[in-house]
């Protein structure tokens, strides 16, 4: 296997998908909880690949995707494009609360609801001035383990250096042990918690 990391282009977004599914159940695949395959990366990792000024990565494997990295600099700005751009459509076609036929799981409701949230009116967090961008990593089985998670992290931390952004910050489930214990290798450290997660944050 020869894993090569580069920036992520618009014809990657069916992978992206298929990578956000296969992963979704803290790190496990969540294809069984989801009648739309598409539903969670509709939230968390289609739009970054829209978002004017994201900065996204994937490691591929035979011209393939096989993980990505995706990222905006600032939180805030993403949010409001969330609440104007991107979320009107798919709250038609989600709609909340999901019809039953439409749920194969609670998680799947739950998802569908997050498209209904208002963004652009989220309260904004204290800390966030230092750590404004914020991430989401996911990496299919096959390619954990080889050190392309600390790549495509290093690759988004130097881009976001470049930008000059202070900080970011993520969120990840206390479930996703393993996820928990990269990121703390990685260098960042908990500002929050909650009975789902983490926020865990590094300066750049």
């Amino acid at each position: 296997m020869q894993v090569s990391v580069r920036k992520a282009l618009p014809q990657d977004l069916p992978h992206f998908y298929d990578i956000c599914l296969r992963t979704g159940d803290s790190g496990k695949d969540a294809s069984a909880f989801f009648y739309d395959p598409w539903l969670l990366g509709q939230y968390y990792a289609a739009p970054y690949l829209f978002f004017p000024g994201a900065l996204c990565f994937t490691a591929e494997d035979g011209g393939i995707p096989r993980g990505y990295i995706v990222s905006v600099p600032g939180t805030a700005a993403f949010d409001e494009w969330m609440e104007n751009v991107w979320l009107p459509p798919l709250r038609r076609r989600y709609p909340s609360p999901l019809p039953e036929n439409r749920a194969r799981s609670p998680y799947e409701a739950r998802i569908a609801s997050l498209l209904h949230l208002s963004h652009s009116s989220r309260p904004e967090p204290p800390w966030r001035a230092g750590y404004p961008a914020h991430l989401h990593i996911d990496l299919l089985p096959e390619i954990q383990g080889k050190g392309c998670g600390r790549r495509l992290m290093e690759g988004l931390s130097a881009a976001l250096r470049e930008n000059a952004v202070p900080g970011v910050h993520l969120g990840v489930s206390r479930l996703n042990t393993g996820a928990v214990a990269f990121y703390g290798r990685m260098g960042f450290s908990r500002i929050e918690e909650d009975e789902s997660g983490y926020t865990m944050v590094l300066k750049l």
